[in-house]
């Protein structure tokens, strides 16, 4: 039992948060204030290219336009509400077409062209979408009947005729103002429902915290646009009259380019996953650069290690606000943040989750809802003004994981299914001093969800796709931690009959109906699946898998024949945690995903001393493809040598 005193520590003490801000002021209204303060102040760089420049529009360039189609789509029907489907590339029309849906009052939909196009099928029909904006080059990749459809590109001439003054404002707190799509145990995403009210709030925080305002910022924009993250992004940029850098995704995944633009574009501020912030940090350890022009680097959606805190810590300015954040996309993106140090702490422990942000409250709580001790393991569930309404058409799982508040009548409480604790204020040890007191620690999942590079996956999805194929009776999945250090997906499936299928057939089976951070990159065929007393899957029973073996794929294992073949196989074999890969098999459909090509490439250019873009990756992911681009890059190298530069290298 605890005592009064702990009860009031655990409740009240370490959850007075409370703060006072204009609630009733919308994000576009934030963002129409930072236009008439600096007009001509940059808004938006879209850097796709380093070399050759960057296209921008400046406030007054991207409020006129997106007025103009906030009128249009008023015209249109679009009002509190609405969803409007938003189907674009990476550019600033996508920042245009968020603008104008909230000036028009409708609620955004983001819509990934990279994710293949059923889900994003269902994500429409699910969402219920009055309208789709979308891009002409997109035109027919994604077919919505009986749905309005406007191009922000071949419509625009019509669209320009509007009004290019601020319409009235129509939101309340209360109305939508997007609904994101995370991954579903059922076998599709679910849409989280937030409000303009969650969002504002949402603000006042980073507000507070980063000190946003004071000064003018250069935000570099990294998170996928289906991604929450991307919300967060553009409203700390957009709304403190600061400049928002939009980072192509290519150069998102090379470390040396992203380095590049974060000099050439002068980035103070910016938000990353672990995985990315890992190659850059290490990037600039090698090459002798730093991150101490930044005003704020914070990092999340991730476990993070205290080893990679200090790292990058130390990479930092002494004026840096570095933090490391937590959050759910059903409680407006982050709901708390840690900026202490972490000297007390051992390298491989995972940086705590710290402190609520204003106006949220965090309760680590039994299955009785009761709070447990201090040190304790329970349950956290996040409270306050970052709550968000619920799941588009889930009405029995809003019931579950969002409920009223205990504590607090009036509020609502949101069940993460994450493992917390907070810290004691005497501390079990020395790694856990009293300085920590009030600080969360993250221990994990109480269910089937996990994180993939930063993404939340319902593991339940992909075992509701697996099942789909003819050749599949029954699927679990599993994640577990490869001997390169990163989360690999396995699946163990039981076949329908004597006719097992490849790991290359499924890849291709799953690449069409799942994101690629979803796909699983080793396949485990069983008789049956272990099963506990109560009929469910004993994933404690599974067999371990052998990771560093070669997969199950369709076509013969072929060795490598030629020196830049052996040279890449074994890089290959780091990379991927394979003892064997043939020079005809699939990077991607042995485990292979974006961040691993990135580290690949990074290796093939240092070994061969070339210059091989990051694409050839993707385009040709074989050995046998990528040798004959070594090999041709190497002649082309050699032609510009003089005799003696040409000697010096083949000895090498």
């Amino acid at each position: 039992m605890l005592t009064s005193a702990e009860q009031q520590q655990l409740l009240w003490e370490w959850n007075d948060t409370d703060a006072d801000y204009d609630r009733d002021v919308c994000v576009h209204q934030l963002f129409e204030q930072a236009v008439a303060r600096a007009p001509h102040r940059t808004a938006v760089v879209w850097g796709a290219n380093v070399a050759v420049g960057s296209e921008r529009w400046t406030y007054a360039e991207l409020n006129e336009r997106a007025n103009k189609l906030a009128h249009h789509l008023r015209r249109l029907g679009v009002g509190p509400e609405t969803p409007v489907g938003i189907y674009v590339e990476r550019s600033l029309e996508m920042i245009l077409a968020v603008l104008a849906v909230l000036k028009a009052g409708g609620a955004y939909v983001p819509l990934d062209p990279i994710h293949p196009p059923e889900r994003l099928a269902f994500i429409c029909q699910d969402a219920g979408i009055a309208l789709l904006l979308t891009q002409t080059h997109l035109a027919g990749k994604l077919p919505l009947p009986e749905r309005p459809v406007l191009h922000l590109d071949a419509d625009w001439p019509r669209i320009a005729q509007e009004s290019d003054q601020n319409p009235p404002n129509i939101s309340r707190p209360e109305h939508l103002v997007y609904i994101v799509y995370t991954s579903g145990s059922t076998g599709q995403p679910k849409g989280v429902m937030l409000e303009h009210g969650n969002l504002r709030h949402a603000y006042y925080g980073w507000q507070q915290l980063y000190q946003l305002g004071r000064q003018p910022l250069r935000h570099l924009q990294m998170a996928s646009f289906s991604f929450d993250v991307f919300s967060g992004d553009l409203t700390r940029a957009l709304c403190s009259g600061d400049t928002l850098v939009l980072c192509p995704r290519e150069t998102l995944l090379q470390p040396d380019k992203l380095a590049q633009l974060i000099v050439t574009e002068n980035i103070t501020a910016a938000e990353f996953v672990p995985a990315v912030l890992r190659l850059l940090v290490a990037h600039l350890e090698q090459n002798g650069g730093d991150l101490r022009q930044f005003h704020f680097l914070s990092v999340g959606s991730d476990a993070w290690h205290v080893r990679d805190h200090r790292c990058t810590q130390q990479l930092c300015g002494p004026h840096t606000i570095f933090a490391n954040t937590y959050g759910v996309t059903e409680a407006t993106i982050d709901s708390s943040y840690f900026r202490h140090s972490t000297d007390t702490l051992s390298d491989d422990q995972i940086t705590p989750i710290g402190r609520p942000y204003p106006n949220v409250r965090l309760y680590v709580l039994d299955d009785a809802l009761q709070p447990v001790p201090a040190g304790v393991a329970g349950e956290l569930y996040i409270g306050g003004a970052g709550v968000g309404r619920g799941y588009t058409n889930r009405p029995d799982l809003t019931d579950t994981r969002f409920m009223p508040n205990p504590f607090l009548p009036g509020e609502q409480l949101y069940k993460t299914g994450d493992l917390a604790r907070f810290l004691p204020a005497n501390g079990h040890s020395a790694n856990e001093p009293s300085t920590l007191a009030g600080h969360i620690a993250f221990l994990g999942r109480a269910d089937f969800q996990v994180k993939i590079r930063g993404f939340r996956v319902e593991l339940g999805e992909i075992e509701a796709a697996l099942q789909q194929h003819e050749k599949v009776q029954t699927a679990t999945v599993v994640d577990f931690q490869s001997e390169t250090g990163d989360r690999r997906l396995v699946a163990y499936i039981v076949p329908a009959s004597d006719m097992i299928p490849a790991t290359d057939e499924l890849f291709a089976f799953l690449q069409k109906r799942l994101p690629d951070y979803m796909l699983p990159g080793h396949y485990v065929t069983l008789s049956q699946l272990p099963l506990s007393p109560n009929g469910k899957v004993n994933r404690r029973q599974l067999p371990v898998p052998d990771l560093s073996s070669r997969p199950q794929v369709a076509q013969p294992y072929v060795a490598p024949r030629t020196l830049a073949e052996e040279v890449l196989a074994e890089l290959f074999g780091k990379v991927l945690g394979l003892q064997q890969v043939g020079i005809h098999d699939n990077f991607f459909e042995l485990g292979g995903h974006s961040l691993l090509a990135t580290q690949l490439a990074i290796r093939a250019r240092d070994t061969f001393q070339i210059d091989l873009p990051l694409r050839a990756f993707f385009e040709t992911p074989s050995i046998a493809g990528l040798a004959v681009a070594v090999e041709e890059a190497l002649i082309e190298k050699l032609e510009t040598l003089s005799e003696e530069e040409a000697a010096l290298l083949l000895s090498s």
